[in-house]
């Protein structure tokens, strides 16, 4: 991973990201997810090691109720068949009226047509932070087609200006996903310079840690957290694990086993000695 931000002096993201860590375990957050079919065992588990409780309910009529008395969200355009849909429609609408933060996953928006659409039907439900790769984000502001499939072609810096205007003009928080992730609220920008190219190298390495940010935003919202910092922890915690797994792993298949044990073996006070961040406010 880039060694292009120093760790940070001021520690102010890692010991909120141990708060939150901390506060997750204690009171699991219930997330609700509405993902991928190829990736959703692995989220459960990712959440599971980590400490959070998953449910994966996405079948129209249940999906509005469920979205209503979860603690967080998440909402992945990975595989979205009718099904999906018309859940993801339901589920934004009884998240919206409940308060419930949730996340967006534009997950290879662009050229294909019928996510993209529902991606923009979404995104103007404002929800609590995107996260996406930076063709997925350059796309969701218009700005590009969008990369190949789930494979970004634009780099995180390319995607800034993007991701501001979008965290911008939906109120929500935008997570860029990259070599150095970009995470931003409109007023600041977050870099963190944490993680491991063997994330790159197992399905589900990225739409998990939507699902990550979802369980953060709702350990954040029972102690008052801002969005921001609870999706630059969610980044921090999951990105450090990944560090840790891959200095066990030999490859991408002990990498995926060895990703579970650090989410779960990670303490609160690994984070700061470890935590690459950069903070500016715009």
């Amino acid at each position: 991973m880039s060694d292009r931000l120093r760790p940070e002096s001021d520690p102010t993201l890692a010991a909120s990201a141990a708060e939150l860590l901390s506060a997750l375990r204690g009171a699991p957050p219930l997330t609700h997810c509405i993902t991928n079919s190829v990736v959703t065992g692995f989220t459960a588990n990712v959440l599971l090691a980590l400490g959070a409780a998953p449910a994966m309910v996405d079948i129209v009529d249940e999906a509005g109720l469920f979205a209503g008395v979860a603690s967080g969200m998440l909402i992945n355009l990975g595989t979205p068949t009718p099904e999906q849909r018309a859940a993801s429609r339901e589920a934004v609408a009884g998240a919206t009226a409940s308060g419930t933060p949730w996340v967006l996953d534009p997950v290879a928006i662009g050229v294909l047509p019928i996510r993209t659409a529902l991606a923009q039907e979404l995104v103007a439900a404002r929800p609590t932070a995107i996260r996406g790769n930076a063709s997925e984000i350059l796309a969701l502001a218009g700005q590009t087609a969008g990369g190949r499939g789930v494979d970004a072609t634009d780099t995180t810096d390319a995607a800034a200006d993007a991701a501001i205007a979008l965290a911008a003009r939906h109120g929500a928080v935008v997570a860029v996903s990259g070599p150095v992730d970009l995470i931003t609220d409109g007023r600041r920008v977050i870099r963190l310079a944490n993680g491991d190219e063997l994330l790159t190298r197992v399905t589900g390495g990225g739409c998990a840690l939507g699902a990550v940010m979802a369980a953060f935003l709702g350990a954040a919202r029972a102690g008052g957290v801002d969005p921001l910092t609870a999706v630059a922890s969610a980044s921090l915690v999951y990105t450090i694990a990944a560090e840790h797994a891959a200095a066990r792993a030999s490859g991408p298949g002990s990498f995926a086993v060895s990703f579970l044990d650090a989410l779960a073996t990670i303490r609160p006070h690994d984070l700061a000695p470890a935590a690459r961040v950069e903070e500016r406010a715009l």
